[in-house]
Order: C-alpha cells, then structure tokens, then sequence
C-alpha cells in the first residue's frame, strides 16, 4: 500500500482493507474520541500529517506536548515496522512542515488578538459574567467605540472600564443602566484572567489567519501546533481562545461551497472544555459556526474522550468518526458508552458496543463519509503507524524549528501603540491642570492595522485628543462665563 495521495484520500488504518478520509468530505468534520491512553494523540497526528501531505494546512492544539513529535522523522521499532507491513504499508519515516505557536511565547510564537477582535460576549465567558455583567460590558464597548477609543490588550480595557465608571451617570443616559458596582465586579475578574496569563492573549501584532494556511516548496500544509499543556491550567481561557479562532475563520474566510479538499483543517482537543457551563447563546453560536463553517473550506474535528462530551446539535454535524476504547464502570460511564455505539451506522457482524469495550490501544472504530456524503458501515480497524516521531521534540529540536519558521520575527516582539490607555490618561491630565495643553504629551498617529471584528475604521487618535480637548476647553470657558453672569446678577 503507497502513501500516496494522488485518490483524494487520507490513509487511517486497515480494517481487512484500508480505511481513508476522503478529502473532498473532511470538511464536513469529525470526532476522534476515546479514553486516556487509548491512542487518540497517535490517531490525531496521523490525520494531521495526512492532511498536510496531502496539501492542507492543520491547526491543532498539543494538549500534553506529545503532538509536537510530528515537526521530526519517526524512528520505527519493530512493532511499528510490523504493523506497516501487515498492511502492506511502505513506512518512510519524515517530517511535517510545522510552525509551534504558544500563548505565553515559551514553546513557539506568540499569538495574540485584540481585544476588540475577541469581543464583549467571548471576554464575558473567559470571564464568567452573567448576563447583567455581560450587557455592561457591551456597553463598555459601545462607549470605547463612540468615543474612538481602541481596545487592544487589557490595560486599554481596564482603563475603558474605569472610563465607564468615572462617567456611569451620562453612559447610563445613553445606554443604559451602568451600575458601578457591576463595573467594579467586572474589573477584579480581569485581574483574575491576567494572573491566569490572560494578558498574553491580548495585544498586537494581532494574528494574520493567512498565516495558519501556508504551504512549504513542495505544496504540503505547514502543521500548526499551539503549546497547550500550560494554557490547559486555565480551561476557560483555552476553550474561548480557540472558540474565537473558530468564530474568526467563520468571519473572515469567503464561501467556497463544495471542495477538492479542505483550506484548513481546525483540531480542538479536550473538546468537552468549550461546551462545560456554556450559556445558551454561547452554545447557539457555537453550532452556527460548526454548520456553516464548512462551506468556507474549513473541516473541524473534536477531540474527547466521550462523544457524549458533545451536544447533541453539534455531534449531529460531525460525519467522520474515529472512536477508540471507552470503559463502562458507572452508570455515567455506560450511558456515555450507548451514546457512542448509537452515533454509529451499524456492522451487522459485531457489537458497536461490545467492540468499544474491547478495543485495545493503537485500535478504533471507523466510520467515515462516502463519495455520496453518507456515513460507511463501522469497521474495527487497526491505526497505522505514523511517519513522523513518536514522543514530543526535545527543546533544542523545538528551537531548531522555530528557528527556520516561515513567521519568524513577525510576532515575537509586542507591539504597544498609543491606544485607549494612552488616550484616557492624555485625557485625565488635560481635565486635571496638571500640564498645560503645550506640555501635556501628544498621542502619536498610529499605524493602520487590521480593523477589529465590527470593522468600521476608527479616528485616528490625534483627531479623538483634539476633539476631547476642545470640548474640555469649551467646558471651562462656559463654566467661567456662567460664574461671571452670575456674579453680576448677585452684586445687582
């Protein structure tokens, strides 16, 4: 059996005959499921090398550090070699064109979004708001954009949120009740998200998506891994994070209806985080991406341990399957396990499952879409051994990639532009008499950026300081006029 891909397909194992992802269906993604230990990471790096081989950029999160092992040529023990050839596999050991990204900058490159680009209800689940809190927020950034006041990272937001609540009387007026007390609750949970690393999320160089779709000289998809076994410790923070990269592709990407192969193909492992105590609305909008996302070119496939970590309304739109062994010790446990036997098209000739139960590690239950867009028979199949390494990169060898990185030196270094912060503060120094117009410190004209996710371009911050010291001006001129025509109205 070749590794080729010339079929428009993916190879996942041998079932008695080979078992493939289609490419022209792995936009219409899928679920890769099982308990610890039983193989999934393996299963996982097999469709992202696959994938990528086969020309299509991967996005996938490496939870525990072993994924990173695709960016190195495997080393094949006997057991390997054996497996490959009882499916009569060619097993040539390379690597994957990769690009490490990380959160915190420690394992790859930084990747950041505005916090504009993240948006009030996103920044209201990383920060567990409720609805009340949420709505106040909103308003907040109503009023930042009113008032062209650009919020990149979290100081601009904590400087917007005491903005709000120095001016609560005449933002309540105008949008609504703003309770301080709200404001105050939102503020000491932003607190809580920087000493979570929050902080690192938010700022610029904002990520290009463009960058996640590269492919290298010889057309394979660069496998893009985000270092996660540190960002894991902060489960909401993870989770939102990769629901807004999911959201942004589903915003910025044009249709492109029915594929030869997918533009991207997005892995989010420990699924189970992005739906655990989602609100309603969060929920709705999670599903209207994973419906609609595909017809942008754009394959998702959720990774966890029980397909009964996934609603019923997302799990419903997931059409490849890998399912590896679950165990049934509990009620819970058994219920989880009828839940995962039912999502399959049924085999006549075993127990889906039995089959689940008795799976042993490196083997899964298959099931993928057919040229006609429907789910194949469940087949119990042995996972073919990677191509690349086993086990995660050493740290010099994770440098030595960064090193020849395709986006080396675009994110490393943070950019801090005159923003909010800056504004807000020029703004308290002009109101206090501090400095005199002539000596308070002018607000640099920024560069143009890629405008935030409403998209309307904001003035420029020398425009919004010259306005907001107008009005200053006119207001204590107005003050001292009413005092004089006071004063006279008094001595008469």
């Amino acid at each position: 059996m070749s590794e080729a891909h010339s079929s428009g397909e993916v190879l996942i194992g041998d079932s008695g005959r080979p078992e493939r992802l289609r490419l022209d269906r792995a936009n219409r993604h899928g679920l890769v499921a099982g308990a610890t230990g039983t193989g999934k990471t393996v299963t996982l790096q097999i469709l992202a090398q696959g994938l990528s081989d086969a020309g299509v950029p991967v996005f996938a999160a490496d939870v525990k550090g072993d994924l990173s092992g695709v960016a190195a040529p495997g080393e094949p023990g006997e057991k390997m070699l054996a497996r490959a050839r009882s499916m009569n596999l060619d097993l040539l050991p390379r690597a994957a064109p990769t690009v490490f990204w990380d959160l915190f900058g420690d394992k790859g490159h930084p990747i950041r979004a505005t916090v504009s680009e993240v948006g009030p209800l996103l920044i209201s689940r990383m920060l567990e708001l409720n609805d009340v809190q949420e709505g106040v927020l909103s308003v907040v950034f109503r009023a930042a954009d009113d008032q062209g006041l650009l919020l990149l990272d979290l100081k601009d937001l904590q400087a917007a949120l005491t903005f709000a609540a120095e001016n609560a009387a005449d933002l309540g007026a105008r949008y609504g009740n703003v309770s301080t007390a709200t404001l105050a609750t939102i503020q000491r949970k932003l607190l809580v998200l920087e000493d979570q690393g929050g902080a690192n999320l938010f700022g610029e160089p904002a990520l290009d998506l463009s960058d996640l779709m590269r492919r290298d000289a010889d057309g394979r998809g660069y496998v893009n891994i985000l270092a996660a076994d540190r960002l894991i410790a902060s489960p909401r923070l993870y989770a939102t994070f990769l629901l807004w990269l999911m959201s942004e592709l589903f915003e910025v990407l044009p249709e492109v209806g029915d594929v030869d192969k997918p533009r991207l193909a997005f892995f989010f492992d420990e699924a189970h985080l992005l739906f655990r105590d989602a609100p309603k609305s969060l929920l709705e909008k999670i599903e209207q991406v994973v419906r609609l996302i595909r017809s942008k070119g754009v394959g998702i496939y959720f990774v966890t341990q029980n397909p009964a970590d996934i609603p019923d309304a997302v799990l419903g739109q997931l059409g490849n399957r890998i399912q590896h062994a679950l165990r049934a010790y509990t009620p819970a446990d058994q219920k989880g396990l009828r839940a995962a036997a039912n999502s399959f098209r049924t085999n006549p000739e075993f127990s889906t499952a039995d089959a689940i139960q008795a799976l042993g590690v490196g083997e899964a239950l298959v099931s993928v879409l057919d040229e006609k867009g429907a789910p194949t028979v469940v087949q119990r199949t042995l996972i073919r051994p990677p191509a690349s390494r086993l086990g995660p990169l050493s740290p010099g060898e994770r440098a030595g990639v960064m090193a020849a990185s395709p986006v080396k030196g675009v994110y490393d270094a943070a950019i801090d532009r005159e923003s909010a912060f800056e504004v807000l503060k020029v703004r308290a120094i002009a109101r206090s008499g501090g400095e005199s117009a002539r000596d308070a410190p002018a607000p640099r004209t920024p560069t143009r950026t890629r405008a935030p996710s409403g998209g309307r371009d904001r003035q420029t911050l020398t425009e919004t300081f010259a306005k907001q010291f107008l009005r200053t001006l006119a207001a204590a001129a107005g003050r001292e006029i009413l005092r004089g025509v006071l004063g006279g109205m008094r001595r008469r």
